[in-house]
């Protein structure tokens, strides 16, 4: 790929990201859902503006990273410390339950040709949880302070950790072949390893580093060095047969307990504000729209697929919110919160398909459950809390 095409590339996707971006916001949508229909749009597939290239997609992967830089720095452990125990039930019956809906439905759905592999991803994919659209949602009805939001916002921390210890763990079975329980053990006890590794090591110790950075005189130490650690703990979940983002969440998770927080968040947006839209138009490349026709041979079988299973990837997360037992609470408004896929979903999606576990028709499948789990949640969720904003009056 020469300069001119790259330029003229990411002229045509960062254009087409911040346009439909926008009008996805104005519909009351996260602006990454635009992104990606943008993607879809100018991709090979449909309109071909933009091919896909090995270029193109180093900058996606970048912009994950950065991403879950980013998740790792918005992450307040103590929020999850306060609300602990109800959070705690919270993630892990919204983790179990949809695995477990997934994988027993695409079995019964014949997506086991190729081992039970597929099911046990798709049953992952439904784990995942994104609640940034969902605290977006509290904030703008007011309710952000409220239980509910505490709960929420508290289960997401727990359950970005144990998502991308089942994400490692799915990885690293797709990287051998192997199925056996000891080798799976072991991949996910060393994303344990890993995380806990270096949240104890690295918070103890980055107040130090940052002050010598804070004496450099160079321009831009602050960013230049919170890169340094995030892509460093990246390249090391890289070596250590884990995906990047681990690596990149762990270090968000480390300097987001550092005075410098604010500052590091306020330097890394406009970096991630570039690279994070250009890997959700990324996302969107490889989405094949032909595959929901219900004229075309086998559209209809996609098609049955995506909605059985928005449908377990609805009744799991919902009734995950009624095992947080604290008095006065709306389970109901916190099994809603938990609903939507976003960001976390696709990145699943991602990974299954570079490393060969699913095929173009379930990663459409799978974008599709993100998306239509993401778009249902504001309308839900605002219904859940009706009743109780009622009561408060």
């Amino acid at each position: 790929m020469t300069f001119a095409h790259l330029a003229i590339s990411l002229v045509i996707i960062l254009a087409t990201a911040k346009v439909l971006g926008e009008l996805s916001e104005r519909l009351g949508q996260p602006a990454v859902l635009g992104e990606l229909i943008g993607g879809v749009l100018i991709g090979p597939n449909v309109l071909g503006w933009v091919g896909d290239s090995e270029v193109i997609r180093l900058l996606a992967e970048i912009g994950a990273v950065l991403l879950l830089f980013e998740v790792g720095l918005e992450s307040d452990l103590e929020e999850f410390l306060r609300v602990g125990v109800a959070a705690l039930s919270v993630a892990l019956v919204g983790i179990a339950l949809p695995m477990t809906l997934g994988y027993g439905l695409a079995m019964v759905l014949g997506l086991d040709g190729r081992g039970p592999i597929v099911p046990l991803f798709m049953g992952a994919t439904l784990a995942a949880t994104s609640v940034g659209i969902t605290a977006r949602v509290l904030a703008d009805i007011g309710h952000l302070q409220s239980k509910e939001a505490k709960v929420i916002l508290g289960a997401a921390v727990l359950d970005d950790v144990l998502g991308l210890i089942v994400l490692a763990t799915i990885a690293g079975i797709a990287a051998t072949g192997s199925l056996a329980l000891g080798s799976a053990l072991t991949t996910g006890l060393l994303a344990v390893v890993f995380l806990v590794g270096a949240i104890l090591i690295g918070i103890p110790l980055a107040p130090y580093a940052l002050r010598a950075v804070g004496r450099m005189r160079t321009r831009g130490k602050l960013i230049s060095w919170a890169l340094v650690f995030c892509l460093f703990l990246a390249w090391s979940a890289e070596r250590l047969h884990l995906a990047a983002i681990i690596g990149a969440f762990a270090a968000g998770l480390v300097l987001a307990k550092t005075d410098d927080q604010a500052h590091i968040k306020e330097r890394v947006r406009p970096l991630a504000d570039i690279f994070v839209p250009i890997f959700f138009v990324w996302l969107g490349f490889s989405v094949r729209p032909q595959l929901f026709n219900p004229a075309a041979p086998g559209g209809w079988h996609t098609i049955l697929v995506a909605g059985v299973l928005v449908i377990a990837a609805v009744i799991g997360k919902v009734a995950a919110g009624y095992c947080a037992r604290v008095p006065g609470l709306n389970r109901l408004a916190v099994g809603v919160g938990m609903v939507p896929r976003g960001e976390v979903g696709l990145i699943f999606a991602s990974l299954g398909l570079s490393q060969g576990i699913i095929d173009v028709g379930l990663y459409a499948v799978t974008v599709a459950v993100v998306l239509l789990t993401t778009v249902i949640t504001p309308p839900m969720l605002k219904w859940a809390l009706a009743p109780r904003k009622e009561e408060i009056r």
